[in-house]
């Protein structure tokens, strides 16, 4: 119970610290007429309804295994960072690229500065304000697709403050295509950021494996159970955050009683589980010609 509250205390802080922000960047965008002020405005805007998605998608996923769902629900972590992904490259990236794009095209001859101290103060806060829940994801165990999603989200808005600060820095020098370079930076991180948690994230929802060395550790130590002399047809997947489903044949002497086979067959799932953390490990028992005297494990 204290791992799954450490693991939303960050997205609700990130939640509430957003809502925050949003509305001072606008009161501040509306006063100083910066635009990259209003760029980070309608981030953190989107980063609102992001946060608060992963949050319900963590809850979710905590969700016991029922009959439409066998292998429980942790996949939906999974999908929200798909959501948030298509929301980052195709609604804020957009968004922020429209608005600074045309500037460079509309480039006064002289800066006209409203506020800057007001523009660069907001700024300070920004970072300030999105640190804290930086900092406690960070130290956080929690290792949830959510809670990774909701990082990456976090580290991105800490690039892009630092983008807006430069930007209002060089347009009070002077620097006229400061205000929109700025943005389109802004609008190129929150991009990159998204294709990152889009294909991170695909990879699992098609079935991921947790990979080789895995596979053949679940080999060794089904291998090693008493009783048992080969193993194939091993195949695993990721079902949700660092939870394995894995199923595989072991081979027994052939006339083996029934009730021994029962054995063999919950002691390799029970050795899995407790050396791979394996959580649905599925295992056939295949006889085989009473002849083989080695195990072989394949």
């Amino acid at each position: 119970m204290p791992e799954q509250a450490t693991e939303t205390r960050g997205i609700k802080i990130a939640v509430v610290s957003y809502s925050g922000l949003v509305v001072l960047q606008f009161i501040a965008y509306y006063l100083t007429g910066t635009l990259v002020l209003r760029a980070q405005a309608l981030e953190m805007l989107s980063d609102v309804m992001i946060s608060s998605f992963l949050l319900v998608s963590i809850l979710w996923a905590r969700k016991p295994a029922d009959e439409f769902h066998m292998f429980g629900h942790g996949r939906a972590q999974n999908v929200a960072a798909l959501v948030s992904a298509t929301v980052l490259i195709f609604l804020m990236s957009i968004e922020t690229f429209r608005e600074a794009i045309p500037s460079f095209f509309r480039v006064p001859e002289t800066v006209e500065s409203q506020n800057p101290i007001l523009a660069f103060s907001v700024v300070i806060i920004g970072m300030l304000v999105v640190s804290i829940p930086t900092v406690d994801l960070i130290r956080s165990r929690a290792k949830g697709a959510s809670a990774g999603a909701q990082l990456i989200s976090l580290l991105k808005d800490e690039i892009s403050y630092v983008a807006a600060l430069l930007a209002i820095l060089l347009t009070t020098q002077g620097y006229v295509l400061a205000d929109a370079a700025g943005s389109t930076f802004v609008g190129a991180i929150i991009a990159l950021s998204g294709i990152y948690l889009l294909k991170g994230n695909v990879d699992y929802l098609v079935g991921r494996s947790p990979g080789n060395e895995y596979l053949r550790k679940v080999k060794d130590i089904a291998g090693s159970v008493r009783g048992v002399l080969g193993v194939h047809d091993l195949k695993a997947e990721y079902v949700g955050p660092n939870t394995v489903h894995a199923g595989l044949h072991v081979e027994v002497a052939r006339n083996t009683p029934i009730e021994e086979a029962d054995r063999i067959a919950h002691e390799v799932e029970a050795e899995v589980g407790k050396e791979t953390g394996c959580q649905h490990c599925v295992v056939h028992v295949d006889p085989v010609d009473s002849s083989v005297q080695q195990r072989q494990v394949r």
